[in-house]
């Protein structure tokens, strides 16, 4: 089971630390991504980390601004947006693949978190 959470309400150009925290699976041995859904639209890649932390990748849209990364002692994973955007108001989901690939379509990933919402106000 995985569990996200730290979404809220935010200013333009503010900052929240999501996280994923699981349950039942160990995660050092998964591949971890972050999707978002905006209302109205599909879901989108955001960012995915390998079970060692190697490779990452980021959809172009939070290049620069947004940062995943795991704690396997913690079982947990998480994502540090910065610099927030209107445009990144979504419902964002944690995911998990067990294995050595890292995949960046949703269609990649068999265990998914229940999500959690992120508002950012202009």
């Amino acid at each position: 089971q995985l569990v996200e959470s730290g979404g809220g309400l935010v200013q333009t150009g503010g900052s929240l630390r999501l996280s994923c925290a699981a349950s039942g699976l160990t995660l050092s041995r998964y591949a971890m991504g972050w999707f978002r859904q905006a209302p109205g639209k599909e879901r989108a890649f955001v960012a995915a980390i390998g079970w060692s932390g190697r490779p990452s990748y980021y959809a172009d849209s939070v290049k620069g601004r947004f940062t995943i990364s795991r704690d396997n002692a913690k079982n947990t994973v998480y994502l540090q947006m910065n610099t927030l955007k209107p445009e990144d108001t979504a419902d964002y989901y944690c995911a998990a693949r067990r294995g050595f690939d890292v995949p960046v379509a949703d269609g990649g990933y068999d265990t998914w978190g229940q999500g959690t919402q992120v508002t950012v106000s202009s």
